[in-house]
């Protein structure tokens, strides 16, 4: 009985402050993990209000390259007789 008694109170007086000390360091990392994941959807958030004119943009791309991609064609024909 002696024996459970000393058990105990080294289960008090070390163990658990030592499981206490090692909670506490995984409940701040956890709270600065939230604290960042927060911030990269804010971030998120607000990029999503940029992207608005995505669209547009490719669709002139798309024209643009439709463009230049029938001027490329002529010119390396031209090329081609000329080196042919």
């Amino acid at each position: 009985m002696v024996l459970w008694w000393i058990g105990s109170v080294i289960l008090l007086v070390v163990v658990l402050p030592v499981v206490i000390y090692l909670l506490n360091r995984v409940l701040a990392a956890l709270e600065r993990i939230r604290g960042a994941s927060d911030d990269i959807l804010r971030g998120g958030v607000a990029l999503v209000s940029e992207l608005d004119g995505v669209p547009e943009a490719l669709a002139v791309t798309d024209q643009t390259i439709k463009e230049v991609a029938g001027g490329a064609v002529r010119y390396a024909g031209s090329v081609a007789r000329l080196l042919g």
